[in-house]
């Protein structure tokens, strides 16, 4: 059983990064905020009881299912969906690797000079950007695989789809953000 204080520690420890991904979902700061605290107060009521090392799936599950939700309300809403465009890069081994362009060469934060830092940022700055044009399917699997860590298996019981699924979907995102950041002169 869990007690209290274990469980208001694991909300506060994933608060920000379920913001952050939410905020790239939804892309309304006050929506992925609500978003996010339904699927806290979720898992307060009903999964509290459950081993806190379950805790972190469960969460993302409950995050997954209330931004759906949060889609399908805007849909009834407005009546309309967005169609989101489909960013598939043309060379599927082009080389890019993402998390090279995160890091810059050396890697290691207080590594690099200030105006090493300052172009890092922008890189950064426009990545988050780039995510957030993304496919909606594409832009989850890879936030969930590459901002979350999740492996493959765990990304497909989140998004509740099959592995296969979790690859392609992360495969095209990485390739469109090569390709728009290669558009926008970043190749590293």
């Amino acid at each position: 059983m869990a007690q209290e204080p274990e469980l208001e520690a694991f909300l506060r420890s994933i608060e920000r990064r379920a913001f952050k991904r939410t905020a790239y979902m939804v892309r309304d700061d006050d929506a992925a905020l609500d978003i996010v605290q339904d699927a806290m107060i979720r898992l307060a009521q009903h999964y509290a009881h459950r081993p806190a090392e379950e805790w972190p799936m469960l969460f993302q599950r409950i995050l997954s299912n209330a931004t759906m939700d949060h889609f399908r309300r805007l849909r009834v809403r407005n009546g309309v969906m967005v169609n989101l465009s489909d960013f598939e890069g043309e060379d599927p081994d082009d080389g890019f690797d993402l998390l090279a362009a995160i890091t810059g060469g050396e890697g290691a934060l207080g590594a690099l000079s200030a105006a090493d830092e300052v172009e890092r940022a922008q890189v950064v700055a426009l990545i988050e950007e780039e995510v957030q044009k993304l496919p909606a399917r594409q832009r989850e699997a890879f936030l969930l695989r590459y901002w979350e860590e999740f492996d493959t298996a765990e990304t497909a019981s989140v998004m509740g789809c099959s592995e296969g699924s979790v690859k392609t979907h992360c495969s095209r995102a990485v390739h469109a953000l090569a390709k728009a950041l290669k558009a926008r002169g970043i190749q590293r």
